[in-house]
């Protein structure tokens, strides 16, 4: 508890300091960060409070040092000032989902306001240098991801929409265009921003561990915007999502993340790893919500995946359908033996918990 009253001095204190450039420091080989998505009742990610964060922290019983959310372009692009305050006021780092997503966006549907080829053309600068002004103001560090899980189809940004495994209508001719697309768009967001002055932005890369479509074109490596406009890589790795979810879907944490882990390491081995999100349903009938966390934990906290510098609950509950037995709850609150699991687990490895820290360093 004293790390984290000492990070919630720290970033306060800078807050209100000169301009600065700052970096987000992984934890120290061994340790891990903790942070989580409190949950909000919209099921659109940004309407997180900090009782949903305090209820959160109660059962669990440890402070999360980062706290993740997005900001849906949709309802404004105007950098998220008040949830980043109340996150950075509650002692902990904000680390934003830049959602370029518009009103009306649906799984599995292409996003046809905010294209990858849109934004390459530079048809939002003026939008993104804005909102990174914005977030050189707010003054302390933050954790940035765009094009979150672009490795799944469920989002507008993925290959699939953007040319796919083509390779005739963009760029390299030996190269997919779809993820050729977006790693240009990728690094043009990042561009902009830096050149606007941003320098407390520290950037993530954030894939899925179980792609969509399985094609080859579609693996997460044909996206990555490479080690300098990307400073940690972020990863999902689920359980069931619903209570209804098929048995075939009942794979453990380790099962789904280990294949992928090495994958990573070769890909950026010098990049730390954020499991961002993860999570699994209370209620399914083959697998239990409890026994998968636990597992999951025990083995991040043991450090069998030694690039791994931290991990984050999806702490959320939101309908599927029409009957309420389908409803999808992740919440430890809802589930005492989800919330025993985790209260359990980060109590016996309390001393290999701690806050991810920034550091200043020289700006460009």
């Amino acid at each position: 508890m004293m790390l984290a009253r000492l990070l919630a001095l720290v970033l306060v204190g800078f807050a209100f300091g000169p301009a600065a450039a700052w970096t987000i420091e992984p934890p120290p080989a061994g340790y891990l960060s903790h942070g989580c998505y409190p949950g909000g009742v919209s099921g659109e990610e940004d309407d997180l409070t900090e009782r949903d964060l305090a209820a959160y922290e109660r059962v669990v019983g440890q402070k999360a040092s980062w706290v993740y959310f997005s900001h849906n372009w949709y309802a404004g692009r105007a950098f998220p000032l008040a949830t980043a305050t109340w996150i950075r006021a509650h002692g902990a780092v904000p680390f934003i989902r830049l959602m370029l997503r518009s009103r009306g966006h649906a799984p599995g549907k292409p996003e046809r306001e905010y294209s990858l080829q849109a934004i390459i053309d530079g048809r939002f600068d003026a939008d993104l240098s804005a909102w990174a002004r914005a977030a050189a103001a707010f003054g302390s560090p933050l954790l940035v991801e765009y094009g979150t899980e672009v490795n799944g189809e469920w989002f507008g940004w993925n290959g699939k929409f953007h040319g796919g495994g083509r390779k005739d209508g963009f760029g390299d001719p030996a190269k997919a265009d779809g993820p050729e697309r977006f790693v240009a768009a990728f690094r043009h967001v990042v561009g902009t921003m830096r050149a606007a002055g941003a320098t407390n932005l520290t950037w993530v890369f954030h894939l899925d561990a179980a792609q969509s479509p399985d094609a080859a074109w579609n693996q997460f490596e044909n996206y990555y915007p490479g080690g300098e406009y990307v400073q940690w890589i972020a990863v999902s790795c689920y359980g069931p999502l619903k209570p209804s979810s098929p048995p075939g879907d009942s794979l453990g944490f380790r099962q789904k993340f280990d294949p992928v882990y090495a994958r990573i390491v070769k890909m950026a081995p010098e990049k730390p790893i954020l499991i961002a999100e993860f999570g699994c349903a209370s209620g399914h009938p083959h697998v239990d919500a409890a026994a998968w966390a636990r597992a999951a934990l025990t083995g991040l906290l043991a450090g069998d995946w030694p690039a791994v510098r931290g991990f984050s609950w999806w702490n959320e509950r939101w309908e599927n359908d029409s009957r309420r037995a389908h409803d999808t709850s992740m919440r430890v609150q809802d589930d005492a033996a989800l919330g025993r699991a985790f209260h359990d687990v980060l109590r016996e490895n309390a001393g290999r918990l701690t806050p991810i820290v920034p550091r200043a360093v020289s700006a460009p």
